[in-house]
């Protein structure tokens, strides 16, 4: 996150609201927010999270594209039923007390997508 927020935030001018440590990822994520979306710079905070092993195996770019859903269930559900498969079968806790899950990148042409419901 050091590292990157110069270009995110010192030469494209974003803002950096936070940055949390979400223990359930292993993570912690500095959150720049646009108009309608944001971006999430993530550092994992241990060695064998799979947010470390991405970038053991990937190196450094981005992780995954996250789109918000009115019902994370209700979506999980759907996504089964048309057999789409998912790294996680039912929500988890997320930042900012969001329920998230994770769509498989076998069934998004090698794109991790994450969904996300906002917390009330």
């Amino acid at each position: 996150i050091d590292a990157a927020l110069p270009f995110w935030r010192d030469a494209l001018k974003l803002d950096l609201s936070h940055i949390e440590d979400i223990n359930e990822q292993e993570a912690l994520v500095a959150f720049l927010p646009l108009e309608n979306s944001e971006i999430e710079l993530v550092q994992p905070t241990t060695k064998d999270s799979g947010i470390a092993k991405f970038l053991e195996k990937r190196g450094e770019g981005i992780h995954h594209l996250c789109m918000q859903v009115d019902d994370l269930e209700a979506c999980l559900d759907h996504l089964r039923n048309n057999q789409i498969r998912l790294i996680n079968d039912q929500p988890m806790q997320g930042a900012g007390g969001s329920q998230i899950a994770f769509i498989h990148p076998e069934s998004a042409s090698g794109v991790l997508i994450e969904l996300y419901e906002l917390a009330e």
